[in-house]
């Protein structure tokens, strides 16, 4: 405090100018002296004090962009040394404030000034406003000061009395501005100055306590980009320390998976979805459970190439010269191939390759017996388009997880077999074929019928959406092929969003191209022979297709062309017999045994079925194509009392009303055909189905049946060469049925040369390959009589007076 005499004496004092920074008197503040001017002045202080006694003083005056303020501060430097980091520096001492006034010469560089000491006297004693002004100084300080922890400059707060040194020494406070450090220093009442010192601090106090209160409320929210690149670095940080540890290479594991997922070719919503299981994933512990599924998860998204797609093959005719370059026959299916690609051809030539966010996909359901190549013949679609093959299997599938996926809740969670297809394929466009689509099962845990149903629908299965991908994943691009042997087992619902192409079988001919072109081939080489060395010729293969198998397909066949080979390869071996060898029909039956399915024409009369009357050849169709089926009839002997109609083998409801037909048809209308119809009424009618272990049911075997009790009841022969097929009605119209294709097939591999059909089946014709339909004499009838006429032998010397009775 400056005493009264000194108050107004005028002062010649060096400028210590302070750039940006201010201070009041009481502080102790220390000073770089490698500034120049700062060094100037406290070195001209020095030079002026040597002649005078008392510490060197400065006048520090506050410079705000280059202007200075009008009041400074009055300073002794109290010690001129190194400050903590080594450079020059001063400790300088506020002592009271200086009005400046004009400048002034002086020693050294400095620049010098004059001034007045300001009088900060405040009288005494203090006016009780004054006495609570200071109180609450005392008592928002002190609040401050404890939430910063500063418990020491609390006590020596607390022991200041005067009015100007307190309120000097809110000088300190870091939370005041520049400019308000300034007002402070130019505020020349003491009263006057510790109000605004507490104003300012009471509003600082005010601020501090909304930002805590903000804090607190939205903790998860501030600062949120700064804490989670700092969590980042850091989970860097500690990875990086554990690949050390474990001896790995940094880059080694790829467990960046925000940079993937950036750097990955994604659909929006696919990154989108994919960026919010790396933030989980990054927020959870290498130890939680649910992080090795969001891994897990990311990678299954991560390897599906939603993006990639094979470009199509779209020359037609190679594509079609591939078709029958692999498979003979089945010209139904290349022939929707084509379709399928020259349609493809002109849609990506218009642009239209995607229509209302769909593709042009196909889904084709290949129906028909087992051996036929239905299977193979989807890869070789694939080879023709020019795309990948994946093959699906669903037979014994019974969960409908399995082609839609499981939710991730589960342990062991995987996506359906659908998407793994894709992902295996790594094109969005493959081929995919569903083999066995008539064997799917269902039971508690789902239909996969029913899940099927999306995928293979057109105008849905462009936002297919797996259980576990949570995803859309589009599918209109892909052509599926579904295999069936029944198609009456797959659901309507399912069969309704398939293009169906029926795969009747092969003849005799196909069967021979087939054997020689690619069945032949791979059985030599399986056999460890060279084409050179082995050759079978036609008449061996036409021989082994009609006589040691008989099926719509070639598997047999090429098990029989395996087993003949072998037989050849170890009588090699053993001596028997040279190499090269060239394998003829007559060296059939000594290579692989007799022949198994001898055509009835080819026969002793005596050993044939038909050679006694009340045996009639239908046909039928099976799981493994068409079938040759025979019917027996008898009548009981009069005196055992036994009436009625008796049906053996296994028959269904249906076909046991067709016997029912036929049995009352000839009953009321035996008259007209000159039959003993008196024998029907009392004596029983038994008619039996050979092959009484295989089910039998249909209304297809109604002529048949027909047939069968006319020739018993006329003792009339049924022709030996004449197989037949339709349904009966009571006035003996006779009704069309299906699978006139393989029925006719069958009776072709059988040796069956006469075939009787429904007029109102003669359409179907047109699906009949040509060469079986020069081999058949096929008879388009309408009427019951027609069929007798037909197949009943003429009568004998003697026929109808005897009738054959059940034993």
């Amino acid at each position: 405090m400056a005493t009264e005499s000194e108050a107004f004496t005028p002062l010649t004092l060096p400028v210590l100018p302070l750039d940006d920074e201010v201070v009041l008197p009481g502080m102790v503040v220390p000073l770089d002296l490698s500034d120049a001017e700062v060094r100037a002045a406290v070195e001209a202080a020095q030079a002026a004090a040597s002649a005078e006694p008392g510490k060197p003083r400065v006048l520090l005056v506050p410079r705000i962009d280059g202007t200075y303020a009008r009041t400074g501060v009055l300073g002794t430097v109290e010690q001129v040394g190194r400050l903590a980091d080594g450079d020059p520096g001063a400790l300088i001492r506020g002592l009271g404030r200086v009005r400046i006034g004009a400048g002034t010469t002086g020693p050294g560089a400095a620049l010098w000034v004059e001034g007045t000491r300001v009088d900060e006297a405040v009288p005494e004693p203090l006016p009780g406003q004054v006495t609570e002004l200071v109180k609450e100084y005392k008592a928002l300080a002190t609040a401050w000061l404890r939430k910063r922890g500063a418990w020491q400059v609390v006590d020596r707060v607390q022991a200041i009395d005067d009015v100007s040194a307190l309120a000097d020494n809110s000088g300190y406070s870091p939370f005041l501005t520049t400019g308000q450090k300034v007002g402070l220093l130019e505020t020349t009442d003491p009263v006057a100055r510790l109000r605004l010192a507490t104003q300012q601090l009471r509003d600082h106090l005010a601020e501090q306590d909304v930002a805590e209160t903000i804090a607190k409320d939205v903790q998860e929210g501030v600062d949120k980009q700064q804490r989670e690149f700092l969590l980042r670095r850091q989970l860097e940080a500690v990875r990086k320390e554990l690949r050390e540890i474990n001896g790995e290479r940094e880059g080694e594991e790829s467990d960046d998976y925000r940079a993937r997922v950036e750097a990955a070719d994604l659909p929006g919503k696919v990154r989108e979805a994919a960026l919010k299981e790396v933030d989980k994933l990054e927020r959870s512990s290498d130890q939680s459970p649910e992080g090795s599924w969001i891994r897990t998860w990311l990678d299954t998204v991560l390897e599906l190439p939603w993006t990639v797609r094979t470009e199509d093959a779209y020359d037609i005719q190679g594509a079609r010269a591939v078709l029958d370059a692999e498979h003979a026959g089945l010209d139904d299916v290349k022939e929707r191939i084509t379709e399928y690609l020259a349609v493809r051809k002109r849609r990506g030539d218009r642009g239209l390759g995607v229509v209302g966010g769909r593709r042009g996909g196909a889904v084709l359901a290949l129906v028909g017996p087992p051996g036929v190549g239905k299977t193979s013949l989807g890869e070789s679609v694939a080879h023709a388009m020019g795309r990948e093959f994946v093959r699906v299997a669903l037979g014994g599938v019974r969960d409908e997880a399995e082609i839609r996926g499981h939710r991730r809740t589960y342990v062991g969670a995987l996506p359906g077999r659908i998407v793994r297809a894709i992902k295996e394929a790594g094109s969005m466009n493959p081929v995919v074929l569903l083999d066995e689509i008539d064997k799917v099962g269902s039971d508690f845990r789902g239909d996969p019928a029913a899940a099927l149903l999306e995928v293979l629908d057109p105008a849905q299965n462009h936002t297919f959406r797996d259980h576990y991908l949570e995803v859309e994943l589009d599918l209109s691009d892909v052509v599926f092929l579904a295999t069936a042997n029944v198609l009456e087992a797959i659901p309507e619902a399912l069969l309704d969003r398939m293009e169906l192409v029926r795969l009747d079988g092969y003849t005799e001919d196909e069967k021979i191209v087939i054997a020689r072109d690619h069945l032949l081939p791979r059985q030599l080489e399986r056999a460890g022979l060279d084409p050179d060395e082995v050759t079978v010729d036609e008449g061996a293969l036409r021989k082994l297709a009609g006589e040691y198998t008989r099926e719509a397909g070639v598997r047999t066949l090429e098990r029989s062309i395996a087993r003949l080979l072998r037989k050849v390869a170890a009588q090699h071996e053993l001596g028997e017999r040279e190499l090269p060898r060239t394998v003829t029909d007559g060296d059939l039956r000594d290579l692989i045994g007799r022949p198994h399915h001898v055509p009835e024409s080819a026969q002793d009369p005596a050993e044939r079925r038909t050679s006694v009357p009340g045996v009639a050849t239908g046909l039928a169709v099976t799981g493994a194509g068409g079938d040759v089926l025979y019917v027996e009839a008898s009548l009981a002997d009069p005196e055992t009392g036994a009436a009625g109609l008796t049906l053996t083998g296994q028959l269904g409801d249906v076909m046991k009303e067709s016997a029912q037909i036929a049995l009352s048809f000839l009953r009321s209308r035996g008259a007209e055909l000159e039959l003993p119809v008196a024998d029907l009424k009392d004596r029983g009618v038994h008619i039996h189905f050979p092959a009484g272990a295989v089910p039998k049911d249909g209304p297809s075997a109604g002529i048949t049946m027909t047939t069968a009790l006319a020739s018993l009841l006329s003792g009339r022969l049924v022709r030996t060469d004449v197989a037949m097929t339709g349904e009966v009605s009571l006035t003996g119209r006779v009704l069309p049925i299906g699978g006139v294709k393989q029925k006719l097939l069958a009776a072709h591999r059988s040796g069956v040369t006469t075939v009787i059909i429904p007029k109102r089946n003669e359409p179907d014709l047109d699906d009949v390959p040509a060469q079986v339909l020069d081999r058949l004499d096929v008879h388009a009838v309408s009427d019951v009589r027609q069929v007798l006429e037909l197949a009943l032998a003429p009568a004998t010397n003697g026929a109808g007076a005897k009738v054959p009775v059940a034993a």
